[in-house]
């Protein structure tokens, strides 16, 4: 058993770190505040490859891993960009990435992963909707056949990044949910032409005012009879159920890995504050009070970041981690909102001021309990499949 990351992902580690160093923290929230797309933080990454790590050579790409994937994410988020690195990291490297890499054709692999790898292409990821929310088995977007194409039409809900991205990795159902035998049978995934879709007037979206996290816009996108080439099926058509997951479970990762940077960056704030912070002639940092709250959430910072490489080494290599990409996702999420919540009061009554991050980094902190999948439903999974306790769903 051997804990040292690997020299790649050290690598991957000060490559991104150096990047992230260049941006302080007035840079991200401007970001938020023009609710702007960093766009000179994702050139760089673009330019120096740190997006298309897990590609394989062939394609263009570093050939590694999730695991280096999620160094970098992780890095990215701890060197400075905190909540915002999530979407960086999982839009395009692993919606469109991953996805195609690991389920699309031969053909498609050397239509659209050199595309990536150069940034010409960018991708988002849609699978929920208004009625369905956590519960996938009941979306009800149809795609049915017309020849050589299939005609898209639904409704999906907080899909982020559709106003920028080339296209879109599309969740629908090919058998509606009543007649599918079983209920997992009947899903086909698409690679949708959003640029296309937009021109033909048959694909719209409105985006949503939202809390945080707005360095990238989350939508409501409406398909009506989107036409998709039969050729543009990523998997096999009624057979997307375990392509679904091969997305989830790297989203969870990745998820968790953004954790793990953004409590390390959210605790380095709290405790510059409380080194420099002295109203009562020492700093506040002395005090236990102040101290040992940061200690504990220093603790689950860690304990996470190693579940969270546990699922990535994982996935890596071909075997289940569907727990353990649901176990680094709950860890890690509570860490990075413990810790902005601590950065919040540490900081006292000055945390209220738009001067300091934390205002930012609090609301962007809160979202990752709910996404990608909200703490209780990974807590109702780890009570039946590792304690063997009765289905709650």
């Amino acid at each position: 058993m051997d804990f040292n990351l690997p020299e790649s992902a050290l690598a991957v580690q000060e490559g991104v770190r150096a990047i992230a160093g260049k941006y302080d923290q007035a840079y991200w929230d401007r970001c938020d505040t023009e609710k702007r797309w960093p766009e000179e933080v994702w050139q760089e990454l673009v330019e120096g490859g740190w997006h298309s790590l897990a590609i394989p050579e062939e394609y263009g790409g570093a050939g590694q891993g999730l695991l280096e994937l999620s160094v970098a994410l992780e890095s990215l988020a701890a060197g400075g960009a905190g909540g915002a690195a999530s979407f960086m990291y999982l839009l395009t490297p692993a919606f469109g990435g991953l996805t195609i890499m690991r389920h699309g054709t031969e053909e498609q692999k050397r239509e659209f992963l050199p595309k990536i790898v150069s940034g010409e292409i960018e991708t988002c990821f849609a699978i929920t909707e208004p009625d369905a929310g956590s519960n996938a088995i009941n979306i009800t977007t149809q795609a049915r056949r017309d020849g050589d194409h299939f005609l898209v039409g639904g409704q999906k809900i907080w899909i982020s990044g559709v106003e920028r991205a080339d296209f879109l990795v599309l969740v629908a159902r090919t058998i509606p949910a009543a007649e599918a035998k079983p209920r997992t049978a009947g899903f086909t995934v698409f690679l949708v032409d959003i640029k296309d879709a937009i021109a033909q007037g048959t694909l719209s979206y409105q985006p949503i005012p939202k809390l945080g996290t707005n360095t990238v816009a989350s939508s409501m996108v409406f398909l009506d009879d989107v036409r998709v080439p039969a050729e543009r099926v990523l998997g096999h058509v009624d057979q997307g159920f375990a392509v679904m997951w091969d997305i989830l479970n790297p989203e969870r990762i990745l998820a968790a890995a953004s954790g793990v940077g953004f409590g390390e960056l959210v605790l380095q704030v709290a405790c510059d504050y409380a080194r420099d912070r002295a109203p009562f002639g020492k700093p506040i940092g002395a005090n236990q009070a102040v101290a040992f709250p940061l200690a504990k959430i220093k603790a689950q910072v860690e304990l996470a970041r190693l579940m969270t490489y546990k699922a990535a080494w994982l996935w890596d290599r071909g075997r289940p981690c569907g727990s353990e990409a649901n176990i680094a996702k709950l860890t890690a999420a509570d860490a990075a909102w413990q810790a902005a919540d601590r950065a919040f009061q540490t900081h006292g009554g000055m945390a209220y001021s738009l001067e300091y991050p934390v205002a930012r980094m609090f609301r962007d902190a809160r979202i990752a309990k709910n996404i990608p999948v909200a703490e209780e439903l990974v807590l109702a999974h780890i009570a039946q499949h590792e304690l063997g306790l009765p289905k709650s769903y």
